[in-house]
């Protein structure tokens, strides 16, 4: 047989059996695929599809609860899923290699990145000398495109953007040129121009290292930019595979019909009706953030430069820009979370910026945050009910009528009343995001502010939690201040949107006008960058 026509990577009725008791008895069913070389196979399907599942297996590491209980993974010809503990160490970075999804949370805090990138070369390679090693980490650190090299290896990961992580991590998967790179969801919670440059990345390491790439993804709009070949998950089984013009436009199975449906599109609200008097009014705000080295030398950040905008009653406002814009720090000078340099924010006629104290504390049930992470702005030792009376009861509400209270929220937002017994842990991501919406509301606020809050979810998940957002807002009537990367997501639920770059708003004003008759050279980058926006996607989309 041709070597150069065979996969890299067969899956051959791999079966991944769960504990017993859960709500299906394997997590991975009879699963079947190949990846070949310069080839982008897709793995796509909601949360509990069992993709992450998949691509453990073929590393082996898979969690201890977890045992495969039939089938055969071939990688380079080689049975691995027979290999020995050992056998599998010399594979994993060599032969096949895997990117996470978080990259902090995957690379070592306490090295600097450059260390974490010879390490590999160390362990697989002993007898590479120092200068050799330290040359292969320039060499690949400029491959994928991270500026300064020489200088950026001696960082620590915190000290880097999250897209710069991503690829110290990519860096690192290449360092002795796997013929198989696994990558799980590298692209969810990067800025749409960081997401579009990765893209472009994997697939220029494509032809220059002969490699094949698993790529697990829930978004359809990175398929149709990406994909060689689709591979469509539910419940642990195949449903349906195929080219991704194929499963694209013409989907054969009702389940990815529905999550192609459910894929964000630029849709656009009837303009909202102009208010004389904001419930939100932010004006000059300025943020500067200090810091000095061991060595006596400062370092400046201009966080937020001057930056000024108004909300309406009942109006949503999007936020939106790339990773260090400053959307998360404007967020956090709303909630009084970072105190601004200067600038004014009144809310409700008062100047939120001159409180302190009980005042401030009092006033800040005006004003209530959603975080883009359920599970960690959730208390895990307590009770969902618990966490939702905790504040109107700190406010003088009776525990009576907060209990109430929660449970009226609960139904409002999908949910039913029981569940308020329940520890996080027991909900899914989009459940725990529901949660946390009720949440908010329980303190019956004027003002939300969303910080990327369906950024981690399901494409059909994100559609629901969009969904609920503006029947709440209809029935309560509150104002909401949006921030996300996703501008498609932004065209669907803001009545207007304002676009940060470098701490400054370039560009405001509502959202049809401003993403189909863009002002800003920078708004057009953006746009631009957005997944499923090419080309090739607008055939397929």
């Amino acid at each position: 047989m041709n070597m150069s026509l065979a996969p890299i990577l067969e899956v051959q009725n791999l079966s991944v059996a769960l504990p017993a008791g859960l709500d299906r008895r394997l997590a991975v069913d009879g699963v079947g695929f190949e990846v070949h070389r310069r080839q982008i196979v897709c793995l796509i399907g909601e949360s509990g599809s069992g993709k992450s599942v998949t691509a453990s297996a073929v590393m082996s590491l898979l969690d201890k609860a977890l045992t495969i209980s039939g089938g055969k993974i071939v990688l380079d010809g080689e049975a691995i899923t027979e290999a020995t503990a050992e056998r599998l160490c010399e594979l994993r970075g060599d032969r096949m290699a895997m990117v996470f999804q978080e990259p902090l949370t995957a690379l070592n805090p306490v090295m600097r990145v450059g260390q974490q990138i010879a390490e590999v070369l160390q362990i697989h390679k002993p007898q590479m000398s120092a200068d050799a090693v330290e040359a292969r980490v320039i060499e690949l650190m400029t491959d994928v495109r991270l500026p300064n090299p020489a200088l950026l290896m001696r960082s620590y990961p915190h000290q880097i953007s999250g897209g710069q992580r991503q690829r110290i991590m990519i860096a690192m998967a290449l360092a002795l040129e796997p013929a198989l790179i696994i990558a799980d969801e590298p692209t969810t919670a990067l800025d749409v121009t960081t997401q579009a440059q990765i893209l472009r990345l994997f697939r220029e390491l494509l032809t220059k290292h002969d490699s094949g790439i698993l790529l697990i993804t829930h978004d359809f709009g990175v398929v149709s930019d990406v994909a060689d070949r689709v591979v469509v998950m539910r419940h642990g089984k195949v449903v349906e595979s195929g080219s991704p013009q194929q499963v694209l436009t013409a989907p054969s199975h009702d389940y990815t019909k529905a999550l192609i449906d459910a894929v964000p599109k630029f849709r656009f609200r009837p303009e909202f009706p102009a208010s004389e008097k904001p419930v939100l009014d932010v004006r000059d705000l300025t943020l500067v953030y200090r810091s000095s080295s061991l060595f006596g030398s400062k370092r400046e950040t201009r966080a937020l430069d001057h930056v000024s905008f108004s909300v309406a009653a009942g109006e949503t406002l999007g936020i939106v820009g790339e990773s260090g814009s400053g959307k998360t720090s404007l967020g956090k000078c709303l909630l009084r979370f970072e105190t601004a340099e200067s600038g004014e924010i009144f809310v409700a006629d008062k100047n939120l910026a001159t409180l302190s104290g009980e005042a401030l504390r009092h006033f800040r049930r005006n004003i209530q945050m959603i975080f883009q992470d359920p599970y960690k702005s959730l208390n895990p030792r307590r009770r969902v009910g618990a966490s939702l009376i905790e504040g109107p009861v700190q406010h003088g509400t009776s525990r009576a009528d907060a209990i109430e209270r929660a449970s009226e929220l609960m139904e409002l937002v999908g949910l039913k009343r029981d569940a308020l017994d329940r520890f996080p842990h027991e909900f899914s991501g989009g459940q725990r995001q529901r949660i946390c919406i009720a949440r908010a509301l329980a303190m019956e606020p004027a003002i939300i502010i969303a910080d990327e809050p369906v950024s981690a979810l399901d494409v059909s998940v994100q559609a629901q939690v969009l969904k609920l957002f503006e029947e709440l807002r209809r029935k309560i009537g509150f104002s909401m201040v949006f921030i996300t990367h996703d501008l498609r997501i932004a065209s669907n639920i803001c009545d207007r949107v304002a676009v940060m770059q470098r701490g400054k708003i370039v560009e405001i004003g509502p959202t049809e006008q401003l993403f189909c008759r863009p002002a800003h050279d920078y708004t057009r980058e953006l746009l631009a960058a957005t997944p499923g926006q090419g080309p090739r996607s607008e055939r397929a989309l």
